[in-house]
């Protein structure tokens, strides 16, 4: 049969339309980040006219982030206080959803259905509701106004939907996976941490490193505040005056994590690690 002599015009046509597509797709997520990372670099004086243009038109300055450095307790603390918090919540969520997954997913026992329904209505119980009772337990044990205090929090926060997530990884991947993988000589924790370990970490370093309500809750030193909490003060301003340029700088430092952990997660993200495992 004869080709058609519009068929590779329309191949090209289509080719060109998708790549134009996903561009402006591209386009539209990029353009606020990088609107954001060079607003930061303005001077604080032009950081405050209106946005456009997006970039400094009378140099390149460093001064908004030496504001924001120097504001309340500095960056550097605030910034430490988010990390420490986050590594203790990550490290406590993988801990327990691992062994609670691997449990649920691959283990009979009495009551299963309803223990693992159990956990799961509990994601639909608001945060605020539960913020006075939480406040009351963490003061009766000494732990208010304590990063540990408030990444066991935030652990518990995490733990419905880790468990959740977790026990259906465990699900989504064929027991021929373990197998092979014991005929290699993998033990048990061989298994949880090479397999599943990266599909819970990334989300609860993220919600815990942007969580702004507990924060501002169960902490009252200034001290032990975390970098969100820090941004409310530094938008507040003094006489109510927002410093723009401050804002910007603080948004960008508080995204750059979470970049950084999206660009060297991004397989885990974009495909499933059973994918071609088993053929």
């Amino acid at each position: 049969m004869p080709r058609s002599p519009f068929s590779g015009v329309r191949q090209a046509a289509a080719f060109v339309g998708e790549h134009l597509a996903a561009l402006t797709v591209a386009f539209l997520f990029v353009a606020p980040i990088g609107w954001t990372v060079l607003s930061s670099f303005k001077p604080a004086r032009e950081a405050g006219l209106p946005p456009l243009p997006p970039w400094p038109t009378t140099g390149v300055s460093a001064e908004n982030y030496a504001t924001l450095a120097a504001f309340g307790g500095g960056l550097s603390q605030s910034a430490s206080n988010s990390i420490i918090v986050a590594i203790i919540t990550v490290v406590l969520t993988m801990i327990v959803s691992l062994l609670a997954g691997y449990g649920f997913s691959r283990f009979s026992f009495p009551f299963k259905s309803l223990c693992f329904l159990l956990i799961l209505a509990t994601i639909m119980i608001p945060f605020q509701s539960i913020l006075t009772p939480i406040f009351l337990i963490l003061s009766r044990l000494g732990l208010q106004n304590t990063l540990l205090g408030l990444a066991l929090v935030y652990v518990t926060l995490q733990l419905p939907f880790a468990i959740f997530m977790m026990r259906n990884s465990f699900d989504a991947v064929p027991k021929d996976i373990e197998e092979a993988a014991r005929i290699d000589g993998a033990n048990n924790t061989e298994l949880l941490t090479m397999i599943m370990l990266p599909l819970v970490w990334p989300v609860a370093f993220l919600n815990s490193w942007n969580e702004f309500l507990g924060a501002l809750v169960l902490t009252t030193d200034q001290s032990k505040f975390t970098l969100p909490v820090m941004m409310t003060s530094v938008q507040s301003g003094r006489f109510g005056a927002v410093d723009w340029g401050a804002v910007q700088a603080g948004v960008t430092v508080m995204m750059a994590p979470c970049l950084i952990l999206f660009l060297l997660l991004q397989r885990f993200y974009i495909r499933g690690l059973t994918a071609g495992a088993v053929k």
